[in-house]
Parts: C-alpha cells; sequence; structure tokens
C-alpha cells in the first residue's frame, strides 16, 4: 500500500467523504463523490442490494444526502486495477488546512513560528517557506480548524480574528508556545503589529464569526444558510469528533427462488430499468456482464421475472424493517437457511439443541435456539456524516436501524452512494420467549430497570443543559431492558469468543435483534455475533466451530462478569448521577463489557451486567441469576 492509498473500507467509515486525512506531507479533505475519478472499465463495481437501497430511499425521502427520487445505486470506492497500463481510478483530496506553520531555525526567537498561507510556500513542491530572510523553514498544516453541527468545515480567520477591526495589517503573524503542556492558555497566536489574543479564546460563543457553509470536500458553500445553533467551534484537526460517518448496514437474505431470479438479481440495478421485452436485448448487447448471466433464457422469460420481482420489491418486502426481516429469517427455526453453495449469500442452519446443550443445562434454559451461519454477506453504505457529535437515530413505527435523521451530504446532489461488501460467518442467538417474559416480571429487575431509566433522564437532561437536542425517543429501542441485557451478553460472548476460537476481538462485531412491540405480541430478541471482511479472515470457520462448544463458552463469559477489575466502583455505579455518556450505563466498564469501537453498534453505551447476572453490587435482577 502507498503512502496516499487506504482500504475502502476505511472510505466507508472514518476517511469518507469530508474527512480531514494527514499525509506524509500534507493535510487533506477527502473530496466528495463528484471528485471521484472512476472512469475506465473495472474502476469501481455495482453492488446490489435492492433491501439497503430501497431503506436508503424511504427514509431520505427529500434530504440533501440523496438527490434523487428512487432507490440509489451502490457503488465501491474506485479500484486499482493492479495495471500499470491503466490509468488509476482516484479520491480526489484537497489541501486542507492552507493555514501552516515553519519550523524554528537559527535565529528565530523560541517556541515562535511563522503562520503562513499555503500559497506563501515555495512552489512547486510547497513544503518550504522561504522569508524575508532567505532562510529556508519546512511547514506542516496547522493544527486547528473550525467547523459546526451542520458538517460545515473552514480555516480559521486568522487575520480577522486577531484584528477585530477588519484592518488591513499584513505583518507576519507568529504562533507561539508559552509552555510545554497542551493548555490552550499557553499558545498564543501574535502579530507583529502587536495585536494578539490565546486559543483559549477560540473557545468562547460566536467568538470565530459565522458559518459560511463552506464545503470543501465539495468544493463549494451549502446553498441553504447555515442555522447551526453554536456558530462555529474550534477543531482540532487530528481530534475523534472531527468526522463521525454515518453508515447503513443490511445482512444480505436469499430472495431469489431459482437460477434465473439469482441471475437478474446479480445485476439488478441495471435490469430492473426494463420496461419491456426489447429493452432486455438491448442490455445484453450493451453491457456484456448481463448478456453472459442471460445465456438460454429469453427476453420474454427475464422480463416477466423482472416484472415478478419488482413487484415483491415495491410490496411487503421493502416494508419490513431489514432486521426484522433478518430476525424473523435467522429465527424461523429452519434447518437450512439460505443456500449451501460457495456463491450463496446466506447460508446458515438451526442446530439440533443436543449438539450445543446435550446436558440441558440450567443456565442455557433461557437461549431458545443457536444457528451456526456458515456463510453471509455484509454490505455497508455510507451516506452522510456529521462533526462534534454522532447525530440522534431516525425513530418510526419500525425498529430503528441506524439510520441519522440530521447529517452532511456527500456531494451536491448524490445520484449513488458508496458502499462495500465483506464476507463472513457467525453464530445467531434467540433468546427464549418465555424466559424473557418470566425475568421482566422479578421484582428485583424492577427496581434496576428504574435505575437505568433515571439514567436515561439524566442524559437528556444533561445534553439539553448544554443547548443540544435530546429526548429519550432518540434512543430508540436501545433503552428498553430486553435491548441492554441483549447487548450486555453479546460484548461478553464476543470477549469470551475472542480467547477461544482466536479470532481477534476487534475482528467481531454485533448485530443485537429487538423487535418493536404490538399488543399481544410476545417479547423477542437475538444476536448475531459475527465477523466479516474484503478477504479470507471473516471465512475460517472459526465461529461456526464455537457453536459446539457454546455451552462452556456462555459458562465462561457469565462468569467473567460476576467480578470486575472495577469493582466495588464498576458494581456500583449509579447512571442517575453519571455524566454524559456515563448515565446510559449501568455496571459495566472496561474491565468487564467494553470493546473495540468498530464491534459494536452502540458506541458502547447501553449496557449493565446486573441484567446478566448477581455483581457485588445489584443482586436478583440477572437474567442468568
Amino acid at each position: 500500500m502507498s503512502d496516499e492509498s487506504i482500504r475502502m473500507s476505511q472510505v466507508i467509515g472514518i476517511f469518507g467523504p469530508g474527512a480531514m486525512l494527514d499525509l506524509p506531507e500534507r493535510s487533506v479533505v477527502v473530496g466528495g463523490l463528484d471528485r471521484w475519478e472512476m472512469r475506465g472499465p473495472n474502476a469501481f463495481r455495482k453492488i446490489e442490494e435492492p433491501r439497503l437501497s430501497s431503506l436508503l430511499h424511504a427514509r431520505l425521502v427529500n434530504d440533501p444526502r440523496l438527490g434523487v427520487d428512487r432507490p440509489p445505486d451502490l457503488r465501491t470506492p474506485p479500484i486499482d486495477p493492479n495495471d500499470r497500463r491503466l490509468a488509476k481510478p482516484f479520491v480526489e483530496a484537497s489541501v486542507f488546512p492552507e493555514w501552516f506553520v515553519c519550523d524554528v531555525v537559527d535565529g528565530d526567537q523560541p517556541g515562535c513560528r511563522r503562520l503562513v498561507r499555503f500559497s506563501d510556500l515555495k512552489p512547486p513542491a510547497r513544503k518550504e517557506h522561504v522569508a524575508e530572510d532567505g532562510k529556508k523553514r519546512r511547514a506542516s498544516p496547522i493544527r486547528f480548524v473550525c467547523g459546526c453541527t451542520k458538517g460545515h468545515l473552514q480555516d480559521i480567520e486568522w487575520r480577522r480574528i486577531l484584528h477585530g477591526d477588519g484592518g488591513p495589517c499584513r505583518e507576519q503573524m507568529w504562533l507561539v508556545d508559552g509552555g510545554t503542556s497542551a493548555d490552550p492558555r499557553d499558545t498564543r497566536v501574535v502579530c507583529d503589529c502587536s495585536q494578539s489574543l490565546t486559543l483559549e479564546e477560540l473557545f468562547q460563543p460566536k467568538r470565530l464569526g459565522p458559518c459560511r457553509g463552506e464545503r470543501p470536500w465539495i468544493g463549494d458553500r451549502d446553498p441553504v444558510p447555515c442555522n447551526a445553533p453554536k456558530g462555529l467551534s474550534l477543531l482540532t484537526r487530528s481530534a475523534t469528533n472531527t468526522y463521525f460517518p454515518q453508515v447503513a448496514t443490511v445482512i444480505s437474505l436469499p430472495q431469489a427462488e431459482d437460477d434465473l431470479s439469482r441471475r437478474i438479481e446479480q445485476h439488478w440495478s441495471i435490469l430492473r430499468k426494463a420496461p419491456n421485452a426489447a429493452w432486455i436485448v438491448i442490455a445484453r448487447d450493451a453491457n456484456p456482464a448481463v448478456g453472459a448471466s442471460l445465456v438460454g433464457y429469453s427476453d420474454e422469460q427475464v422480463f416477466a421475472r423482472v416484472q415478478h420481482l419488482a413487484s415483491v420489491t415495491k410490496g411487503s418486502d421493502t416494508a419490513v424493517d431489514p432486521r426484522l426481516a433478518e430476525f424473523d429469517l435467522l429465527s424461523s427455526g429452519r434447518r437450512l437457511i439460505g443456500e449451501n453453495s460457495p456463491s450463496a449469500l446466506l447460508h446458515a442452519g438451526t442446530l439440533d439443541r443436543s449438539v450445543w446443550d446435550p446436558n440441558r443445562d440450567a443456565v442455557l434454559s433461557g437461549i431458545a435456539s443457536l444457528v451456526a451461519v456458515h456463510r453471509l454477506r455484509e454490505v455497508v453504505c455510507l451516506y452522510g456524516f456529521t462533526r462534534f457529535e454522532p447525530a440522534a437515530l431516525a425513530n418510526d413505527d419500525l425498529e430503528d436501524v441506524g439510520l441519522a435523521v440530521d447529517g452532511a451530504p456527500l456531494a451536491r446532489s448524490p445520484t449513488w452512494l458508496p458502499a462495500v461488501e465483506q464476507f463472513g460467518e457467525g453464530i445467531f442467538i434467540v433468546l427464549d420467549p418465555d424466559a424473557l417474559g418470566a425475568w421482566l416480571a422479578r421484582p428485583a429487575f424492577a427496581v434496576r430497570a428504574r435505575t437505568m431509566a433515571d439514567g436515561v433522564g439524566r442524559w437528556v437532561k444533561a445534553r439539553r443543559d448544554r443547548g443540544l437536542r435530546a429526548d429519550a425517543s432518540d434512543l430508540g429501542e436501545r433503552i428498553r431492558p430486553e435491548y441492554i441485557m441483549a447487548h450486555s451478553l453479546a460484548h461478553a460472548l464476543m470477549t469470551e469468543v475472542a480467547l477461544d476460537c482466536g479470532y481477534p476481538a476487534s475482528a467481531l462485531k454485533e448485530r443485537i435483534y429487538v423487535p418493536g412491540l404490538k399488543p399481544d405480541d410476545a417479547i423477542r430478541a437475538g444476536i448475531l455475533i459475527y465477523t466479516a471482511s474484503a478477504g479470507m479472515q471473516g471465512t475460517l470457520g472459526g465461529l461456526v466451530e464455537v457453536t459446539r462448544r457454546f455451552t462452556q463458552v456462555l459458562h465462561g463469559a457469565l462468569e467473567r462478569l460476576r467480578l470486575c477489575s472495577g469493582d466495588p466502583v464498576c458494581a456500583d455505579h449509579d447512571p442517575a448521577s453519571a455524566d454524559e455518556d456515563r448515565a446510559l450505563h449501568g455496571a459495566a466498564c472496561h474491565g468487564c463489557l467494553l470493546v473495540a469501537e468498530t464491534s459494536c453498534e452502540a458506541r458502547n453505551l447501553h449496557m449493565d451486567r446486573a441484567l446478566l447476572v448477581d455483581t457485588v453490587g445489584p443482586v436478583g435482577a440477572g437474567f442468568f441469576a
């Protein structure tokens, strides 16, 4: 990998359009989709996932993050052809910020570094600044920029802020470090005209001025005037709060019933546009891959099947939340789920209880069934991003699937969205509805549930005190005790599975299924623990083999939770008196339940081991107690 290359999965994550990226000689902002060079043969691949495309279309109606009134195409980021004879597709990135600080050389005052613009650096490399004294000074990007909660980003206007009167001063400006700490009070910006300020002053409300709606990843200004409540705020360029990607993820489910349907689904984004059978002829000729896939079937047969699949897609299939569809299929109890073939998107099977619970262990009485997922495909799509704070989640009559209700777009008017597909394996655990009902009826559980609810109230109040929008409904089903318990169990199992099967803990992921309740509905919950990658790491079979040792793995996971290295502080944690996100935790810390952020679907929030087992603090509320 070259110094200026990143993985496709990183482009869909922390280094997507609008993110700042440090290169060896520069800091850049990753360009928007309009600035991705993807021409040429095999420069990218389309990813066929109708359920995800339909979901994005339904949830992003009249939203600038989607610029077409149809399900968006899903495309991979540019693919390196590994052929020197062909031009490489690429993602354009612009130099950002354009303010640089120079190294101190002999003769400079200690701790004083020149502030210069990118245009002031010596061409063509623009890595050095030659001052009036003739000395060369290497320059590096300044650490500080500014942005707003709407995702806008811009350079700090140092001259305007330093010279509040807006005068035409063009004297040299300096960044002066007054100490060895990173305290903003110890760093000052000074002009030779005697004006100065400390970085601490930049934290004052409105000190950085109004937000102009700058979008350097797109190369324009937002046509909609920015109404961010706090205006511009100071950002440290490499801080984690500069970019929160908004991604939607689904596990692909088998849709096709026969060979023709499967072939059509492979090229669905093209064939779904067919108005008649004659159009199929054109599609075969214009796209050799489509023609090769449809060999042996007449145009009339293909068009008739396209119409059938389109009617299914417009019907009940897309009305079902993807997670509900996944849960219903994986918890169906079928011996074979999907198809056992190398090209299958999903191959799983419900195991006989004698395989994973041969002795009818009492601890496993709360587990209804166990599914070995031999092969799965995960499709991850990036559709926007936020800065400073992760966006609240969308909520409607369906279960929340992680689509955020606010965020910055990836292009001026996106007609397609970047996505990646990854293959892997996993285990799916269905919790017993009767056991869940009995657990929810316990008096000790009711006491613990009130404690967790008080924490949610504390979180809402703390955010509102900071001037942020907050409501318990923003958290969706994640505040339900069933979710908190299932989420805690998933983290405990991921840690234990990593020790048992050899996968690195950071390679494991979770999906928690807690379907919404309707009158007379039984309480249902499920957990998918899986691993998926573009390479072979997700297909080694280690997770599936864990099913044969599930009794030992579950016992080990629960035993580790009874006593934490952080006890009694961890066990006695009171959500109602905690600050910010810690109010959404019960007994959970890095010593017991927290895992890598990339493994958790809920940012390591909404967990409590007291809802699983008895601890040195609360007792009697655990599902397995």
